[in-house]
C-alpha cells in the first residue's frame, strides 16, 4: 500500500490542509483492510502531527502491523505506541 507522495513529509501535507481527521481515518481505514490485524480496540489519536496508536491488541504481531501501516501514512518519525498487552492466559 502506498499513500501520498514521497516528496512530501506529514508535516507538510498538514500545512496544506491535511486534517487530523483525516490522517485518522485513512489509518483505520488501512487497519480495517488488514484482515490478519484485529483492530477492533486500536484507537487512533493525533497530537499535532504525531499519530498516537492507544487501546489493546492481543499478540505482538498485531503490534507490529499496525505502527507498520501507520507509519506507512505519516511516517514512521510521528508515530507513538501507546497500545497495552492484552495477551489471551492459557
Amino acid at each position: 500500500m502506498k499513500f501520498g507522495s514521497d516528496n512530501t513529509n506529514h508535516e507538510e501535507r498538514c500545512s496544506q490542509g491535511h486534517s487530523s481527521a483525516s490522517t485518522i481515518a485513512t489509518i483505520k481505514a488501512a487497519l480495517s483492510a488488514e484482515q490478519d490485524i484485529d483492530s477492533s480496540a486500536i484507537e487512533i489519536r493525533m497530537l499535532g502531527p504525531v499519530v498516537l496508536l492507544e487501546g489493546y491488541i492481543t499478540n505482538a504481531a498485531d503490534r507490529e502491523k499496525a505502527i507498520s501501516l501507520a507509519a506507512m501514512i505519516v511516517g514512521h518519525e510521528n508515530v507513538q505506541d501507546r497500545m497495552l498487552s492484552r495477551f489471551p492466559t492459557q
